[in-house]
């Protein structure tokens, strides 16, 4: 049934429009013409997970299947969730406001190998039992996890689940969805059902799976596949158009994949092994589904992804062809990461321009050795000719990430890190004479499972010991901004990433603990304690110091003395392997946690890349020259897919947005319903995007940073609704009134009605600049229910007193005292409700210098007077009085 959340999604919470499920994009279908219902859901705040490209695709498609709907929901913030609790309210779905319970289905993306416990509190705010065995006495929906983590290792997170997908999801969710739609309809039971979804290539059922004393993990019965196949899918670049949030994301643009999978084969690299083969996507579907994109939605600005941008070779000739159709509508290009060695002027003018967006490289290693070393594929000379080209190209800084602790690594290779930065600078430093500065983002190698080097761990002290070098190093280099990631997460991911089944109850302690991954960056020492104290409680703690101490060295013997004796006989020399080489050979051939998972990444190519790793010799890129063997190209999983590059457009130059004047409009709307909910900025933004997709000929200010010729009169306070606010919008051609409305009103909310539209002179004052003052309708009622108010005497007293004062404190500190009563023109009483309360009438100043009668003044006055306490019930604003305008 529908929950009646209107109560929490109030002004008094931070960035309610987050909650309101009516963004553009956002899917209803009628409940009951559904026969399976999903909830998708990236468990974490609003802002990240609405703005998740593979959320967004994972939505649209599973909506576009016939019989199915699907909602989402996300980790609500701290203080909905409080309230959530305090009233013994489920978590509920954003489009429909239906509790999850009532789903068939719900689906979580497992991201972060530390990310679970969002997903346990997730599951607590919907009042769902943690795990598949508690849930099994209740009608509960089918809880499933995928994402990067999940096709990794689920061990440590399999008794959550019902089931993990794994790989791709474009195709494998639908096929899960008929099965669903086909087992409802066949009234099976959950064990049934788990078992024909079993049966599905991608999908793992954790109960039909046992672990073993080894570690190993074999099937518990003889109808479920030994290994699990990962799934593999085509892009589909026109699902990535979808969801418009009202608020502010993370990655607040849109955003098309050119290019899924790599196959550079870095060895430290888990996306890079889990994402084989490498498909590019055919640059004609990538410019129609940017170009289309983009007028559907208003953003303006947009992302190309790919773990590799620069080795989708029709990179250039499609951003050249986009940045030529667009350049004179202000819109952006940013890439995420880029391979340096690929970076050319092609590239630097696809991104560059009036709004020059920031430049990345990931050299990962400070010296040639050790980018050999992890098969990095990059020369020095092809880092120092693409930092060239970012400098001759107009860049004044650039931003490098370096991982520190990789298998062989020396102190010479640390110190490379500084010596390579104060060495691209001394070689750049001719091209114009101005020093090239640097953000550098040092992070801590984590092993990760399914790559060459997921046998080798390093010790939190070499992490803390390098860092200082490090410091010491940068400290005597001027211009350089260095970030350094906590060792401790690094090793707490480094733990739990690697783990089996065991760490479940860790997992689960942890988040009991106060663990999350909003508590990392807040207080981080309070999360780090609760894994640990979770940790000692599980009886790890041995396991966990394994970690801290460097598990395993592939360049050289080392045993932690904090082992257990059983563990450690096993890893000491012994009359029958007396070498550091056999007891390598012995590790390598343990069974591990994921053996079962098949990825398509051959063990043993692994075992044999690693081998190469010692002996730093480097793999080419078997999508441009020849094969590695690594197992993945099959007919499981299909083969590298490389489009030839087309012919580069001739650049056009960079565009400027046009900024002449021709006609001036002022419109009047209104703020009702759940768009009261949005910020100021927010409804700056709707009306910017609103424009765009109406392809109005707004005119752009000058300068770096262009923006639309927009003012809105007045800011209107969050949950506060009007029928009388103001915009002026400046356009660079003549349009008439009713087609400028219409195509205006086609592309906002309903809850936005416009009212009025009239044309003004261009050189006319803006309405901000006029704006004398505002009449409001209030809601008022005594603090106390029993309390007796004489409503017109109050209000009498308020329009005789010629002096009320009222302090105010200024941005600079300071406290003024202000005669509210020179502020106040009109205050009359409206209308009388029957709960003891009234509906009151006034006009006062509403001045942009801040002289400016808020309802919380009238409050103040009231009680002033009367010597009683009111409080403000709610606010609406009837209209924008300006200059010489009548009432």
């Amino acid at each position: 049934m529908t929950i009646g959340v209107e109560k929490f999604i109030s002004p008094e919470i931070s960035k309610p429009a987050r909650y309101l499920g009516e963004e553009l994009g956002s899917v209803h279908k009628p409940w009951d013409s559904a026969q399976v219902r999903w909830v998708l859901t990236y468990p974490e705040v609003y802002e990240v997970g609405a703005s998740n490209l593979g959320h967004i695709i994972l939505y649209n498609i599973i909506n576009a299947q016939p019989n199915q709907l699907c909602d989402r929901t996300y980790l609500p913030a701290s203080d909905l969730a409080a309230k959530l609790k305090e009233n013994n309210t489920p978590l509920f779905a954003l489009e429909s406001k239906r509790s999850l319970q009532d789903f068939d289905i719900l689906g979580f993306s497992l991201s972060y190998e530390l990310g679970a416990t969002n997903i346990l509190e997730m599951l607590t705010l919907a009042q769902i039992p943690l795990t598949s065995q508690d849930r099994e006495a209740g009608n509960y929906p089918l809880i499933f996890a995928g994402g990067q983590t999940a096709t990794s290792n689920p061990e440590p997170y399999a008794e959550f689940f019902d089931f993990i997908v794994l790989g791709d999801g474009e195709e494998l969710l639908p096929e899960i969805g008929l099965v669903l739609q086909e087992g409802k309809a066949a009234k099976l039971s959950k064990e049934d059902l788990l078992l024909d979804l079993a049966q599905v290539p991608g999908v793992y059922v954790p109960r039909f799976y046992d672990m073993q004393q080894d570690g190993s993990v074999i099937p518990n019965r003889s109808d479920v596949p030994k290994r699990i196949l990962r799934r593999v899918a085509t892009p589909i670049p026109a699902y990535s158009i979808g969801l418009v949030p009202y608020v502010e994301t993370v990655h607040d643009r849109l955003t098309v994949e050119i290019r899924r999978g790599c196959t550079r084969g870095c060895r430290f690299c888990q996306p890079g092994m889990l994402t084989r083969p490498a498909t590019d996507v055919e640059p004609e579907k990538v410019v129609d589904a940017i170009e289309k994109g983009m007028r559907a939605t208003g953003y303006n600005e947009f992302s190309l992804l790919s773990l590799s941008c620069s080795d989708y070779l029709a990179l250039p000739a499609v951003g050249m062809e986009i940045k030529n159709r667009l350049k004179n509508e202000n819109i952006s290009l940013s890439l995420p990461s880029q391979r340096v060695d690929r970076f050319d002027a092609n590239i630097a003018n696809i991104i560059g321009g009036t709004r020059k967006s920031g430049l990345t490289f990931a050299p990962e290693a400070g010296t040639q050795r050790m980018r050999d070393i992890i098969n990095k594929g990059l020369t020095n000379e092809e880092l120092l000719r693409g930092i060239k080209t970012a400098v001759q190209e107009g860049w004044s800084k650039v931003k490098l990430y370096f991982m520190i602790g990789l298998p062989g690594e020396t102190d010479a290779d640390v110190v490379g890190i500084a010596e390579t930065v104060k060495w691209l600078r001394r070689e750049c430093r001719e091209i114009n004479n101005k020093r090239l500065n640097f953000n550098i983002t040092i992070s801590n190698f984590t092993p990760k499972p399914h790559t060459p080097f997921q046998w080798h761990s390093v010790s939190t002290a070499e992490f803390l010991r390098k860092q200082d070098l490090l410091r010491e190093e940068f400290r005597r280099i001027r211009g350089v901004k260095v970030n350094y990631t906590d060792v401790r997460i690094s090793a707490m991911e480094d733990f739990v990433g690697r783990g089996d089944r065991r760490l479940a109850s860790v997992v689960r302690r942890a988040w009991e603990l106060g663990a999350g991954m909003d508590s990392w960056w807040e207080n981080l020492p309070k999360a780090y304690a609760a894994w640990e104290n979770a940790i000692a409680e599980a009886g790890l703690t041995w396991k966990y110091r394994q970690v801290e101490d460097g598990e395993w060295n592939v360049f050289k013997d080392r045993i932690s003395p904090h082992l257990p004796p059983l563990y450690a006989k096993r890893l000491s020399p012994s009359p029958h392997s007396p070498t550091v080489e056999n007891q390598r050979n012995d590790i390598l051939d343990a069974p591990l946690p994921w053996d079962h998972l098949n990825t398509g990444i051959d063990k043993a190519w692994l075992k044999k890349d690693l081998q190469l790793a010692l002996d730093a010799a480097t793999v080419p890129d078997c999508a441009f020259e020849g094969c590695s063997h690594c197992g993945v190209c099959s007919t499981d999983f299909g083969h590298n897919i490389v489009v030839p590059p087309p012919a580069i457009p001739e650049f056009e130059g960079h565009g400027k947005p046009k900024w002449n004047r021709e006609q001036k409009i002022r419109v009047w709307f209104g703020k009702q319903g759940n768009m009261r909910l949005l910020s100021h900025l927010d409804l700056v933004r709707l009306f910017d995007r609103a424009l765009r997709r109406a392809s109005l000929p707004i005119s752009f200010t000058n300068g770096f940073h262009p923006g639309p010729r927009m003012a809105i009169a007045n800011a209107l306070s969050l949950g506060t609704t009007s029928s009388g606010e103001i915009v002026d919008f400046e356009l660079t051609e003549d349009i008439p009134i009713g087609e400028f409305r219409d195509r205006l009103a086609s592309q906002l909310p309903t809850d936005i009605p416009l009212y009025k539209v009239e044309e003004i002179d261009v050189k006319s004052a803006s309405a901000t600049q006029i704006l004398e003052r505002a009449e409001y309708l209030i809601t008022v009622a005594p603090t106390s229910e029993s309390d007796q108010v004489n409503w017109q005497q109050c209000i009498e007293g308020v329009n005789n007193s010629s002096e009320i004062l009222w302090k105010k404190t200024t941005k600079s500190g300071k406290i003024q005292e202000v005669n509210l009563c020179d502020r106040l023109f009109e205050l009359e009483l409206a209308n009388t409700l029957s709960d003891n309360s009234v509906v009151l009438r006034y006009v006062g100043s509403c001045r942009n210098d801040g002289t400016k009668l808020s309802p919380d003044n009238i409050i103040y006055m009231l009680e002033k007077v009367s010597q009683q306490e009111f409080q403000l019930l709610n606010v609406h604003r009837q209209q924008l009085i300006l200059l010489d305008q009548k009432i």
